[in-house]
């Protein structure tokens, strides 16, 4: 005996401080912050997913045998809610936690549907999204398409919460050692390089379009490679794309290759999405650390989390890169990319439609190099029906193509001419 313990008692002990060691550390290891699911509903074609505490993102996807839309919520913790089913598309709601930071909520459906329009609220205390009706063959179709995000707010994007903790994972400097790729047209190193850069790529789709499953990777893909070839039949300019295949490429090595090159234009080319279907159009986007509205704000906020795969940032700045970026005084460099801006609009429209305010702003980090004028180039709304079949069909990636490569000649043969009149005097 120890103390006047039998055997059997320190046993009993044992197991109970190993149970409530156990117990505190699911206590513990839950966020404080992290937002409780406190009620889902179902109202007609609506669906609103309500939080006590602000959460930071969900994706949602379809599940078939039986039917069901899952939505994992980052920041989320499960939580007790009544739930009325209706007779609406949703029979129940069930729900789990996949992680501590991370909740599942399951809709089960009562007949087959998709979800759409989805979005966080600004406070980020509610998700919402509208349920569509579709044939038994729609759902099977969608089902393994991918995951659906919820986009936030342009505000709620631009106050990340403040960390507890955090997690440090090596990555390797991101525009070292990368392959530079071939040069095509009269290499001659006389006529001016401008460098395409084709967005997205590999395992991030960017935007699709949720009714075709077009993707925005393979139309960006088609519309450089279009773009490269006019350059090239043209033979005035010298072209190189970032990418020629599907493969992924962080933001700084995007415009890295254009800086390691030398390049005197960088396009990078893009095709925008909405929760509004109807909205259509191509926009121009130009460096400035303060957005022109509130869309370029949202945009800037979705394309410069590219590099993040799974919580983990791909894009650390290495040392020389980030001395770079803090000198962003050099405005020659956005002149040069304002005014190409005006020209592409001016020179491109009769091959495509533009929207009215064509000309935006936004602090978009893949336009970031200093030294290189450069536009990010939306070239309309992969989410409307009648853009998103232009920007698939091969007529209109050669429409666009044909745009792009006047607005550079005629861009380039300015320069020149005014560096003519410079030298003589």
């Amino acid at each position: 005996m120890i103390f006047g313990w039998t055997a059997q008692g320190r046993a009993v002990h044992k197991r109970r401080m190993l149970q409530s060691l156990a117990l505190a550390g699911i206590l513990f290891s839950t966020p404080g912050h992290a937002g409780g699911i406190a009620g889902v509903d179902v109202r007609g074609d609506r669906v609103v997913v309500r939080f006590d505490e602000r959460v930071e993102g969900a994706s949602a996807f379809l599940l078939d045998g039986p039917q069901r839309i899952a939505l994992d919520i980052d920041g989320a913790q499960t939580g007790r809610f009544p739930f009325s089913p209706g007779d609406g598309a949703v029979a129940s709601v069930r729900q789990g936690q996949l992680s501590p930071e991370r909740a599942r909520v399951v809709l089960d459906l009562a007949s087959p549907a998709t979800l759409t329009e989805p979005r966080i609220a600004a406070d980020g205390k509610s998700l919402s999204f509208a349920i569509q009706g579709v044939s038994d063959s729609r759902f099977r179709s969608e089902v393994g398409r991918g995951r659906m995000l919820f986009d936030a707010p342009a505000d709620m994007a631009a106050r990340p919460r403040k960390r507890l903790h955090s997690i440090t994972v090596p990555i390797p400097p991101a525009a070292r050692g990368i392959a530079l790729p071939p040069v095509e047209g009269v290499n001659d190193g006389a006529r001016p390089l401008v460098v395409i850069d084709a967005g997205h790529g590999g395992h991030d789709p960017g935007a699709i379009n949720t009714e075709n499953g077009k993707r925005e990777k393979d139309v960006t893909l088609a519309i450089a490679r279009a773009i490269r070839d006019q350059l090239v039949k043209g033979g005035r300019v010298r072209v190189a794309l970032t990418r020629d295949d599907d493969r992924f490429l962080v933001l700084q090595e995007r415009y890295g290759i254009a800086r390691k090159m030398g390049a005197d234009l960088f396009i990078s080319i893009h095709a925008d999405a909405a929760e509004n279907t109807d909205a259509h159009g191509a926009t121009v986007y130009t460096l400035s650390e303060t957005a022109s509205d509130r869309e370029a704000a949202r945009l800037a906020a979705r394309e410069n989390k590219a590099d993040i795969i799974n919580g983990v940032n791909l894009g650390g700045q290495s040392g020389d890169v980030s001395s770079i970026l803090i000198d962003l005084t050099q405005r020659e460099s956005l002149n040069i990319s304002s005014n190409f801006a005006r020209l592409l609009q001016r020179e491109a429209s009769p091959y495509v439609p533009f929207r009215s305010a064509y000309h935006r702003f936004a602090s978009l980090m893949v336009l970031k190099a200093p030294d290189t004028p450069s536009i990010l180039f939306e070239t309309g709304y992969i989410s409307n029906e009648a853009d998103s079949a232009f920007l698939s069909s091969r007529e209109g990636q050669q429409k666009i193509a044909r745009g792009v490569a006047r607005a550079i000649e005629v861009h380039f043969a300015r320069k020149l001419a005014l560096s003519g009149v410079t030298a003589g005097g």
